[in-house]
């Protein structure tokens, strides 16, 4: 896929943080992308600020829920009438609850399955008849949670180790169908992940245009190579 040009892109949770930047990038290679939220609002607003990097009319936003399969796929037939399929997929939307075991509620506990886990399932079910049409690529933004496991993160750990589980048993699934899939997992970034708000004490953290590029350099490898698993930190830790 060395050529982006006219191709077009599903990201779920595009509307900020790392589905945003992975958007703003791949517009930049000429990608059409649909990003989608649970908040119209938020994709109207991430909408407008796409459209000011020069390309409009190449991204819309759909009010979509991951948790949801049938919203998937009305958001999936959106992006058919409007771009005639997809030919990559990046499956970001996320939700972290941390707590210990003692006070995680059953209620935060399902939340983060259903989003991180039962919603990357979704979202691969409405796409992936389009992506076998287009021999495309699935990209799952998983995390270095999803092998190390660390104090407060039961249910973070147990949604981000299933994702990249799923992920690689996807990959083998459809890899002779001529879909590419990888799942990247990042480190510390620079969001609004967890009620954090980025600033300059943020700078040492790896940025959503960081991710945005590894997409892109990912999407350009030649066909016959696949990086499936994607391990991304920052280069230095914080000096805080």
């Amino acid at each position: 896929m060395e050529n982006l040009q006219n191709k077009t892109a599903f990201i779920t949770g595009g509307s900020k943080g790392i589905g945003y930047g992975v958007a703003e990038k791949l517009m930049e290679a000429g990608v059409n992308v649909i990003i989608t939220s649970r908040s119209q609002q938020s994709v109207n607003k991430a909408v407008d600020q796409l459209d000011k990097l020069g390309h409009p009319g190449k991204c819309i936003g759909v009010e979509a829920d991951v948790r949801d399969l049938n919203s998937q796929q009305r958001a999936m037939d959106l992006a058919k009438q409007e771009f005639g399929g997809v030919d990559i997929v990046i499956a970001n939307a996320g939700v972290g609850h941390f707590a210990p075991i003692q006070e995680l509620t059953p209620e935060q506990w399902q939340e983060t399955l259903d989003i991180n886990l039962t919603g990357v399932f979704n979202t691969v079910k409405a796409t992936l008849p389009s992506l076998i049409e287009s021999k495309g690529y699935l990209i799952t933004i998983a995390s270095l949670a999803g092998t190390n496991f660390f104090a407060k993160g039961s249910a973070y750990n147990a949604s981000k180790f299933g994702l990249v589980g799923f992920t690689q048993a996807v990959m083998l699934d459809v890899r002779q169908e001529g879909v590419k899939v990888t799942t990247i997992m990042p480190g510390s970034v620079a969001t609004h992940f967890n009620g954090n708000t980025p600033d300059e004490d943020d700078a040492w953290k790896i940025q959503i245009e960081d991710l945005g590029q590894l997409v892109v350099d990912l999407l350009r490898m030649p066909a016959r190579t696949l990086p499936s698993k994607v391990e991304v930190r920052p280069s230095q830790t914080s000096k805080g």
